[in-house]
């Protein structure tokens, strides 16, 4: 079984750096790491290579979704290129547990997330990134007590901070954003993925640490 882990990163993430390359050093199992420098300037891509992390650079827009969105088909690119089985998008504010990559393979399938939250605009309320079918309405956000315990749930729609997707899914997509609409990728991975006849599952079981606290998000133009 061949893995790639990685995700886009730039500057703006570097306040979470440290956490993010020592979660990377504690997991378990046998895989590549790769991360893709968006940044504007080559600064912060020479301190990653400094610190002997396997990097290449993308291309710096001044959108943040067109930035992010270049930089994960890159990621696509080798997935696919060099003949690897799955990716681990593994976003560089999230830290995942020690057995995440054989806790998600377990399941034998093409998209399955581990669970990490976000917070609200209180700076306290735990938000979970996964979202599901409701009636009358596209997708709502499951609560904090619907993810306790261990389960697998079927979702709509899931973030990318620590998803394992098979490649079979990525020769059938590519990351993508509507400018016109406010969604990142992330969303239109799971709308694409679901079209395609993919489903989207959550193990609740494997809770991620997401350092979301450090992030200056005016210097974000979507």
């Amino acid at each position: 079984m061949k893995i790639l882990v990685g995700c886009p990163t730039s500057s703006l993430k570097e306040y979470c750096l440290d956490k993010y390359l020592e979660g990377l050093k504690n997991l378990e199992g046998d895989f590549d790491v790769f991360l893709v420098d968006n940044s504007e300037g080559d600064k912060y891509y020479n301190k990653l290579k400094e610190m002997g992390v396997n990097v290449v650079k993308g291309e710096y827009f001044e959108s943040a979704r067109e930035r992010i969105v270049n930089s994960r088909n890159i990621l696509r690119k080798k997935v696919l290129d060099e003949g690897y089985d799955y990716f681990l998008s593994l976003e560089q504010d999230v830290v995942a547990p020690r057995e995440v990559v054989e806790g998600l393979l377990k399941h034998d399938k093409k998209i399955v997330s581990a669970l990490y939250f976000y917070l609200g605009d209180d700076g306290k309320t735990l938000m979970p990134m996964v979202w599901v079918h409701h009636e009358g309405k596209y997708a709502r956000r499951l609560d904090v007590d619907e993810v306790m315990g261990d389960k697998l749930i079927e979702a709509i729609t899931c973030g990318l901070g620590c998803v394992l997707i098979h490649r079979d899914v990525l020769k059938d997509i590519k990351f993508r954003y509507v400018k016109e609409k406010p969604g990142w990728d992330d969303l239109w991975f799971s709308e694409d993925a679901r079209e395609k006849g993919f489903k989207v599952f959550v193990d609740t079981s494997i809770k991620c640490k997401h350092y979301v606290k450090g992030m200056d998000r005016d210097k974000i133009k979507k």
